[in-house]
């Protein structure tokens, strides 16, 4: 495999702009499902299935499906709907398991492999805009116990856990959607508070989703965590993190304001292991191929995809092979 094919193993791409279906003869890493993929039962499992034919290697086939707000199979569930975090895990610790389950069996049914979660932020902040009902609680002893209830369940039964959002975005009071959060806490506040949920699962969990914040106890410039070495690095020597760093959606205003590709080569240079793009259009595709070009000569960006393709592999050699 060369280093393109390794690079193409870094992204998981969204089927919006029908990329995705080049990209997987291209060695391309998985893809995310949304609402708009999801129409029938049928339908669904048909589309996984092609592209499963199209796949080079065994694609991570992802979603969010958190319950509550974030649930992406509303078009065929008829109206009903998984409990949100919080009122999942307020209704006890064996209603939050057994919830996971069924989400585990639904999502095996179809045939995904990776869901986004569960969400480990800690909702400090009331007037939070993205993440209130969507964590277990604002206690982090809470949201722990939350987060090894429903990783197990999920490992158990042949899905990839990823937890989010690393460094914790329970105290944010803007959207990641719409802007660059800052975090402007002290380390050890942090650390008391919002990394303590992924410290406690960091030598467990698979993979970790990193989010778009700026946070202040990391970077004195204006970078988002997601592309910051230093936070990255934290995740991996002071947290002990052995898996798979995957970025929050790199189309979302709190990351594309620096640069489509210069975005990626910063990610990549600071230790990110993969990326999620919700679609798959040519601009995604251009900044793959763009990346490509540049490790030909970049011997820091080689490695690091090198390094990242090594990881990926070994955790879908764990679930998928």
């Amino acid at each position: 495999m060369d280093i393109r094919e390794k690079l193409y193993q870094m992204f998981i791409l969204g089927t919006t702009g029908g990329g995705y279906k080049k990209a997987l003869e291209n060695n391309l890493g998985g893809i995310i499902f949304f609402k708009d993929d999801i129409q029938s039962v049928e339908q669904f499992k048909a589309l996984i299935n092609d592209i499963k034919n199209l796949s080079e290697t065994y694609p991570f086939l992802s979603i969010d499906q958190e319950g509550g707000r974030v649930e992406r199979t509303e078009n065929i569930h008829n109206g009903k709907k998984y409990l949100s975090a919080k009122y999942a895990y307020d209704k006890g610790e064996d209603f939050l398991k057994a919830q996971t389950l069924e989400i585990a069996n639904e999502l095996n049914n179809y045939g995904i492999n990776l869901n986004f979660a569960p969400c480990i932020d800690v909702n400090t902040n009331p007037n939070n805009p993205i993440i209130g009902e969507r964590a277990f609680s604002d206690i982090s002893d809470n949201v722990i116990k939350g987060e090894k209830i429903v990783s197990q369940t999920y490992r158990e039964n042949g899905i990839i856990p990823c937890v989010k959002h690393f460094p914790g975005h329970g105290d944010a009071n803007a959207d990641s959607h719409l802007t660059l959060p800052q975090i402007d806490l002290p380390l050890d506040e942090m650390e008391k508070t919002h990394i303590k949920p992924f410290k406690a699962c960091a030598k467990t969990i698979e993979m970790v989703m990193v989010a778009h914040l700026y946070c202040t106890c990391f970077e004195k410039k204006v970078i988002p965590t997601s592309l910051s070495k230093n936070a990255i690095n934290y995740l991996r020597n002071k947290l002990g993190f052995d898996g798979v760093t995957i970025s929050d959606d790199m189309i979302m205003k709190g990351v594309a304001n620096f640069g489509s590709v210069e975005a990626c080569e910063m990610g990549i240079r600071a230790g990110l292991n993969m990326f999620i793009y919700r679609n798959s259009n040519s601009e995604t595709i251009d900044i793959i191929e763009t990346v490509a070009q540049k490790a030909l000569s970049d011997k820091e960006i080689a490695e690091n995809i090198e390094k990242s393709f090594d990881k990926i592999m070994k955790l879908k050699k764990e679930f998928l092979f």
